[in-house]
């Protein structure tokens, strides 16, 4: 998302102040290269390599990239008109979103070939499966239960800790929760999708980031190795990304 295109909304809740609700810090397991020039809005992890999508119009891409080293091993560029923005796999299929243009994409895996695209009514930020059900966010308090066969919307919650959480962007199901980059801040929500209660914030204040000076290079992207139970994350054109592990405040 550009701040000069989307207003940045002021959630009743920036931060957490539910007093049940988990806290956590991290700590820096390893740290791997990333591609300085990647606008990050979606991060994914499959069989030993990343998926990313950027965005950007005329640069939106969707990559396959070698964690240890940050090589993209192959890339398709969408055409101008599109804003790449969040993506996830689901069997053979990746699927990606667009920002404004109410357009999504499915990929095949291997060879990134387009089998089809979908529509929305929302703009699209970020998106994550639970395995039987698409998860994605707007920018909103909002998180939506599409059909992964039809894209049909078959569900909502509106996410909450003492109030709504709004600026949800990119998505991640980690053990039968949505982790959720909120954006323009340096947290991660830990969210229960039955109910849209906010259980945990993972505060990544400190985690160094882009030293480039552009406002938009913020935390963004949150990918989970669920075999090795490897959490990482990164941002918009940073150079580095990062295992990390969340630990608990006491």
């Amino acid at each position: 998302m550009l701040v000069s295109s989307v207003p940045i909304i002021i959630s009743l809740n920036k931060g957490p102040s539910n007093n049940a609700t988990s806290q956590y810090t991290y700590e820096i397991i390893n740290t791997y290269p990333h591609d300085a020039n990647s606008f990050t809005e979606g991060l994914v992890f499959d069989n030993g390599v990343l998926y990313e999508s950027t965005g950007i119009y005329g640069s939106s891409t969707l990559r396959r990239v070698e964690l240890e080293t940050g090589k993209i091993l192959l890339v398709h560029a969408l055409q101008n008109q599109f804003f790449g923005e969040g993506i996830t796999i689901l069997g053979n299929r990746i699927i990606q979103l667009t920002w404004q243009s109410h357009v999504g994409f499915v990929y095949d895996k291997n060879t990134f070939e387009v089998l089809q695209h979908f529509n929305y009514s929302t703009e699209g930020w970020g998106i994550t499966t639970d395995g039987n059900r698409l998860i994605m966010s707007d920018g909103t308090a909002n998180l939506y239960f599409l059909d992964p066969l039809t894209f049909e919307r078959i569900g909502q919650v509106q996410v909450h800790d003492s109030g709504q959480v709004t600026n949800l962007n990119e998505l991640e199901y980690v053990n039968g929760k949505v982790y959720a980059n909120v954006w323009k801040t340096q947290k991660i929500a830990i969210i229960n999708p039955e109910d849209g209660q906010v259980q945990g914030w993972i505060d990544l204040t400190g985690l160094p980031g882009s030293q480039n000076g552009n406002p938009e290079s913020v935390l963004n992207g949150i990918a989970y190795d669920a075999k090795q139970d490897r959490l990482f994350v990164t941002g918009k054109m940073w150079p580095w990304l990062y295992e990390i592990k969340p630990i608990l405040k006491r």
